[in-house]
């Protein structure tokens, strides 16, 4: 499993939850805070998707099979999508539900001295597991902006991990404001508050979360610094005179397929075009490593295609 750092701060984030999601319906039990059960019902469904995320990153390594001749990288993206899924219904809609019945039927609480201990550990616990996603997102996420990390990451586990330990994070503090309402003002509807604006966060990042791996599924192609640095490879061949036009498409974070249709001398013998495709190939595996597949058109420029090799690797043209 090629997840790197994100294989740490799943593992760091499962520890964390289990623990949490223990500590959390005990407290429930004991006082029968709403915002405890719901926090319960959160750390449960944290830990299920960190094991779904661990599952997706083993399965994802299997070998490529005639039934499926490009392998089960994007596995990697149908459990991260199950992510979403889960924390939407599992966690968001039953804190909702939850949060409703407590409004609306509040009941007082019972020694919520002991919620607040449990949720001030927590918070704690949690703090240890977001921190650990962020040093390892640090390590990939370049330049970026932490949005921009999120929205243009190819592997999934990192910004589902951010994500979630955000949400847990910020979820936390929801729980302790509504039971220490609840405890300071004796009206339990604020303990029904906070639970409704917890199931308000986790719907929102499940939603993110939703959208973001959606477009893993559909497919999307290698960033643009990456293609610019095929483009760069291939027209670095003697015997290459352009890139005409190139497609890509991320078959798993770590598979790229590219495609790509190259002008190369009208001169060159069956035998040195044969070389000139070779060396173009491991070309651009010496500059991509992740380019795992992929298929090279020689042809010849066309005279209304003069000048337009693709320097910018956005720029395409109709494939002939």
């Amino acid at each position: 499993m090629s997840t790197g750092g994100g294989t740490k701060a799943i593992i760091a984030a499962l520890v964390a939850n289990i623990g949490i999601a223990i500590s959390k319906f005990v407290a429930f039990l004991l006082t029968g805070s709403s915002s405890m059960l719901a926090e319960s019902v959160h750390s449960v469904a944290d830990s299920g998707n960190q094991a779904l995320l661990l599952l997706g990153g083993k399965r994802s390594t299997r070998q490529a099979t005639a039934e499926h001749p490009f392998g089960y990288g994007r596995e990697r993206y149908i459990y991260a999508f199950i992510v979403s899924i889960v924390l939407f219904s599992v966690g968001g809609l039953f804190a909702l539900y939850e949060g409703y019945h407590k409004i609306t039927h509040p009941e007082a609480l019972v020694s919520p001295q002991i919620a607040i201990g449990v949720l001030v550990v927590a918070i704690g616990l949690e703090a240890y597991s977001f921190r650990t996603a962020i040093v390892e997102s640090n390590k990939v996420r370049g330049n970026q902006s932490w949005i921009q990390f999120i929205r243009h990451a190819k592997a999934p586990e990192l910004p589902v991990v951010l994500l979630e330990d955000f949400g847990a994070q910020v979820g936390l503090i929801l729980a302790l404001i509504g039971v220490g309402l609840s405890t300071l003002t004796g009206d339990a509807v604020w303990d029904g508050i906070g639970t409704v604006s917890i199931g308000v966060l986790l719907v929102l990042i499940a939603i993110i979360l939703a959208i973001e791996t959606k477009s893993l599924l559909l497919g999307e192609s290698a960033s643009s610094d990456t293609q610019q640095r095929i483009v760069d490879a291939l027209q670095s061949q003697p015997d290459v005179e352009s890139v005409i036009h190139m497609r890509t498409l991320h078959l798993g974070p770590e598979e790229l397929l590219v495609a790509a249709k190259i002008a190369i001398r009208p001169d060159l013998s069956a035998s040195d075009l044969i070389a000139t495709i070779n060396a173009a190939e491991q070309s651009v595996r010496d500059a991509e490593p992740i380019a795992r597949l992929i298929y090279l058109e020689p042809d010849l420029r066309r005279s209304d295609e003069a000048g337009q090799a693709v320097s910018d690797p956005s720029a395409t043209f109709p494939a002939s």
